[in-house]
């Protein structure tokens, strides 16, 4: 049957299929886009805080913990099944594990959640705090197993906090992961500890049939690594090795910034972690040690090390720069040889304990360069500033000052002991100047002290030892600043003053080097000395107490016992470019001077009286160094001083009046020389007022005034010493000045070594000049040098009887034996009275003669032995006592009779011869004078002659005067004297002219 044909159809009809199936279409790509827009936003509008307790239910059960959610909880289909939770705790009180976290994620599991089963399969906190118990092994023994939220999901820490005991871990991002029960637990991750950077890798194995689990431990820092490799125990505890190395050790501990090498065995069970039978290498030095860290009672970290050579500087420093420490912190060192500030360090041996702030030295011992062993033990902690209480200044107030970082080594306190044989050594290792120090300074001690150690001061609250054999005890105190300050009490038994600077250097420092160099610090000083020294001078009982302050030196009391002399000295400098002294005062005082005279150059005074006597001195000043007004006293016995006058100490210079008073002159001599004083000074007191100025090369008495019973002594004077011996220059004016008997006969050696003490040069004056036993003399003057021991009076001139004495005399002490050299000369001189006390002696004439003398010896007595020499000898208008030749003439020309024999005898031993003229010529050889001529003239008469000679050696003589006779042929009337020089014996000559008479 053929088809029917298709009936014609509209445009309407023909329209209406396409359409449905365009909307057909439409729908079916929309459909999709409304279901993801219904799983995006259908969960995210649905309020789930109403199932928060069922969550809650759901997430314990699954994590096997109690589950508490405080906080908003949302579910997300998209782009990953994820219901998140807020403010969420795990665990309770009285669990081991307790986590708080801001929030809670689980990803579901999309079949199941299809299913409407929850099935989460990663379970991840954010910011949450994690404490986990220690020890990380359940009690009773039983193996370590993974919770079971953990078994078949992974457990992911975002941005978290650990606590395991007391040690905190920070900023904790880790993933966990243990698909079955049978499979090993790993933790991976990153974790800041003390502001490190630390990654970490543990992987924790299954427990096998005996309890025992596998276990495996890396940490990772940016300069570090360790690992631990070992198995956990049933009974709770790790048993492995630690290994491990890096560039830099101070990343993980106080030490020294370098790399190291470790290895050894590791030990932990719950109270304790130890890694022993270490093998390190320290930046390539090998030591061995241990490690301990106590966590019962508290965490506590402690190192043991022992190593042949360490660098104790970078040590010191990381010890110092550590900041407080997590946990205390304990090192054990011993090391052979350690560097120490540029020293080597031998035997050193300590422990240092850091704890926070505190840093705890326990018996440190070390041998220092020099030998000297040292025992230190001792604390340091930093000092805080306190701040006011509303954490601001008070009002008036500067801001604070930032307070000290946290640091051990802000505050030191510790105890030493030191023992030595070469003390200077050590202390120019440890940087002291010893340049100067006398060698026999600071050789050996042994002691012990206390000191506290600080950012402001150093304090030795005690010190005791013995140093060079002498006991040495007291406390100080060194503050530090801009200013320092020193604060010192010493008691010593021995002190040597000298020999502590360069010879020489407070000369080269001068007042202006000393101030600059004492003006920038502040000291108070106590001293006591049992025994001091200075220069070879014993000072007993030294006592010093002085301060510096801003530039002013204080002396309150310097005070000691020198040769049983006390002497005390007080007084205020105030020091600048000008030194200003004030209330200068100097007080000595013994009740004998002897032993304080003996310390005098020379040997005076010896065993004299005047030693004997009390000495005092009494001296006060006040002004500035360049003019110090000085008055003072000095009594010795019964002789007193007076000064006045001012002081230059930059010069330094002396210049002022002096007034020495004695009420007896001739016992001041006695007293102070020995010698008995001559019967020409009489009765009387001693008064002297001189003007002087003083200073180290030069003392110079102006315009002085001597008054010493009849002595009257006045002038200047000059001693000066630049090179070689002393110079004495000036004048001696006197108006009377008596001078001692020379005794010639004296056999006692003449001292004249003090002929060598110095160089003279005076112009000697004297209006009468009274030599003893000899005529008076009148405007005398004369030179008297003295040079290479030679002394030399020249020029001497005076008026004698209306004429004129001119003389020199030179006695050289240098020459042996000493030489003595005298020339004189005589015109015009009167005489009136008996000249020379013989019994033939001149009374009255006109002298007129002239001398030259030489002799040698040791004593006087030896000098006039050895006179020669020749003199001569003329007189005038003279009158010869004890003789009377014209007598004898007259009885001569009488007849021979034993009347004129007796007159003639009469006349030549008795009686007065005037004369007009007489001439004597004398030779002197060996201490003999030989008469060569002798003649006198006599008017109306032949004359006389005389002939023979002095013994001046031994005191004797051998004259005759004879009487001419006009015939040639005629024997000689003579008069023999001979014998003593005082008392000769008188012999009339006359039987040879008597028998010439006779035969006549």
């Amino acid at each position: 049957m053929s088809p029917q044909p298709a009936a014609p159809t509209t445009p309407t009809e023909s329209r209406r299929p396409s359409r449905l199936l365009r909307a057909a279409v439409v729908v079916l790509l929309l459909l999709p886009v409304l279901l993801l827009a219904g799983l995006w936003y259908g969960p995210r509008l649905t309020d789930w805080n109403e199932h928060r307790d069922r969550l809650a239910i759901l997430a314990a059960g699954r994590l096997g913990q109690r589950v508490t959610l405080a906080g908003p909880v949302q579910l997300t289909l998209l782009p990953q099944p994820m219901l998140e939770a807020g403010g969420v705790t795990i665990g309770g009180p009285d669990d081991d594990i307790s986590v708080r976290a801001r929030a809670l994620r689980l990803r579901l599991d999309l079949p199941a959640l299809l299913g409407l089963r929850l099935e989460p399969r990663e379970v991840a906190l954010v910011g949450a705090e994690v404490r986990l118990p220690w020890p990380p092994v359940p009690a009773g023994g039983q193996p370590f197993r993974p919770p079971p939220w953990l078994t078949g999901l992974q457990g992911r820490l975002t941005d978290s906090r650990i606590v395991i005991g007391q040690v905190v871990l920070e900023r904790v991002d880790a993933d966990l992961a243990a698909v079955t029960a049978s499979e090993a637990l790993r933790i991976q991750g990153r974790f800041r500890w003390r502001a490190t950077d630390v990654n970490f890798d543990t992987t924790l194995g299954r427990a096998g049939w005996d309890g025992i689990a596998p276990l495996a431990l890396t940490l990772s820092a940016a300069r570090a690594s360790a690992s631990a490799s070992g198995v956990l125990l049933p009974e709770g505890g790790f048993e492995g090795t630690v290994q491990g190395g890096g560039s830099d050790l101070a990343a993980l501990l106080p030490a020294p910034s370098g790399s190291f090498r470790l290895r050894g065995r590791l030990s932990v069970t719950a109270d304790l972690l130890t890694a022993d039978e270490l093998t390190l290498d320290l930046a390539g030095s090998p030591a061995r040690g241990a490690a301990t860290l106590r966590l019962v009672p508290a965490p506590r970290l402690d190192l043991a090390l022992v190593t042949g050579k360490l660098e104790l500087d970078p040590w010191v420093a990381a010890l110092r720069g550590a900041g407080a420490l997590p946990l205390p912190f304990g090192l054990d060192l011993s090391a052979e040889a350690a560097g120490f500030r540029g020293m080597t360090l031998r035997r050193l041996r300590g422990a240092a304990f850091l704890e926070g702030d505190r840093l705890t030295l326990t018996d440190i011992g070390a041998v220092l360069p020099g030998e000297t062993e040292i025992e230190l033990s001792g604390t340091t902690t930093t000092i805080r500033p306190a701040a006011p209480a509303n954490g601001a200044p008070a009002a008036g107030q500067a801001p604070a000052s930032p307070a000290p970082a946290a640091v051990p080594g802000g505050r030191l306190e510790a105890a030493l002991r030191f023992r030595g044989s070469t003390l200077r050594a050590t202390l120019q290792a440890l940087g002291l100047p010893m340049e100067g120090i006398e060698p026999t300074r600071l050789r050996e001690g042994e002691g012990r002290l206390r000191l506290t150690l600080d950012d402001n001061q150093l304090a030795v609250p005690e010190f005791t030892g013995v140093i060079d054999g002498g006991r040495v005890s007291g406390a100080g105190v060194l503050r530090f600043g801009a200013r320092p300050a020193l604060g010192l009490g010493l008691n010593v038994e021995k002190l040597p003053l000298d020999g502590w600077m360069p010879p020489g250097t407070l000369a080269q420092l001068g007042w202006a080097g000393l101030a600059q160099r004492l003006a920038g610090m502040d000291a108070n000083l106590r001293l006591s000395a049992e025994k001091a020294s200075w220069q070879g001078l014993a000072i007993q009982g030294l006592s010093a107490d002085a301060a510096l302050e801003n530039g002013r030196l204080t002396a309150r009391r310097l005070s000691g016992r020198i040769a049983e002399t006390e002497l005390a000295l007080s007084g205020v400098a105030q020091l600048g470019a000008t030194p200003r002294l004030t209330d200068l005062a100097l007080e000595l005082s013994a009740p004998s001077a002897a032993p304080l005279l003996s310390l005098l150059p020379g040997g005076w005074p010896g065993n004299l009286p005047i030693v004997n006597a009390g000495i005092s001195l009494r001296l006060s000043g006040s002004g500035p160094a360049n003019a110090v007004a000085l008055r003072g006293g000095f009594d010795l016995g019964d002789l007193k001083a007076e000064l006045a006058g001012s002081l230059d100490l930059g010069l330094p210079r002396y210049a002022g009046t002096l007034t020495l008073r004695h009420p007896g002159a001739p016992r001041l001599l006695t007293e102070a020389s020995g010698l008995t004083p001559p019967p020409w000074l009489g009765e009387g007191s001693l008064s002297l007022i001189s003007t002087l100025a003083l200073t180290p090369q030069e003392l110079s008495a102006e315009n002085f005034e001597l008054v010493a019973a009849g002595l009257r002594l006045g002038g200047q004077l000059s001693l000066t010493r630049l090179t070689g011996l002393p110079r004495l220059t000036g004048r001696l004016a006197a108006e009377r000045l008596p001078l001692p008997l020379l005794d010639l006969a004296s056999r006692e050696p003449m001292h004249l070594e003090s002929l060598g003490m110095l160089e003279a040069e005076l112009a000697l004056a004297a209006q009468h000049l009274e030599p003893a036993g000899l005529p008076e003399l009148t405007q005398a003057a004369a030179t008297l040098r003295l040079r290479n021991r030679v002394l030399e009076i020249e020029g001497l001139e005076a008026q004698l009887a209306g004429g004129r004495v001119q003389a020199s005399l030179r006695l050289d002490g240098a020459a042996s034996p000493p030489a003595l050299a005298l020339e004189g000369k005589l015109s015009g001189v009167a005489v009136s009275a008996p000249l020379a006390g013989l019994p033939l002696d001149l009374t009255a004439g006109r002298l007129e003669g002239e001398a030259g003398l030489r002799g040698s010896g040791h004593s006087p007595a030896a000098l006039r032995a050895t006179l020669e020499g020749q003199a001569r000898l003329a007189l005038r208008d003279g009158v010869l006592a004890g003789v009377d030749l014209r007598g004898a003439y007259a009885a001569a020309e009488r007849d021979i009779s034993p009347a004129a024999e007796a007159a003639l005898r009469a006349a030549l031993l008795g009686g007065a011869t005037g004369f007009e003229a007489a001439n004597l010529v004398l030779r002197l050889q060996a201490g003999r004078a030989v008469l060569e001529e002798g003649r006198m003239a006599m008017a109306e008469t032949p004359g006389a002659t005389l002939s023979g000679e002095l013994d001046l050696a031994r005191g004797g003589l051998d004259l005759r005067l004879s009487l001419a006779e006009p015939d040639p042929q005629a024997p000689s009337i003579g008069l023999r004297l001979s014998g003593p020089l005082r008392d000769p014996r008188r012999v009339v000559e006359l039987a040879d002219w008597l028998r010439w008479r006779a035969d006549r």
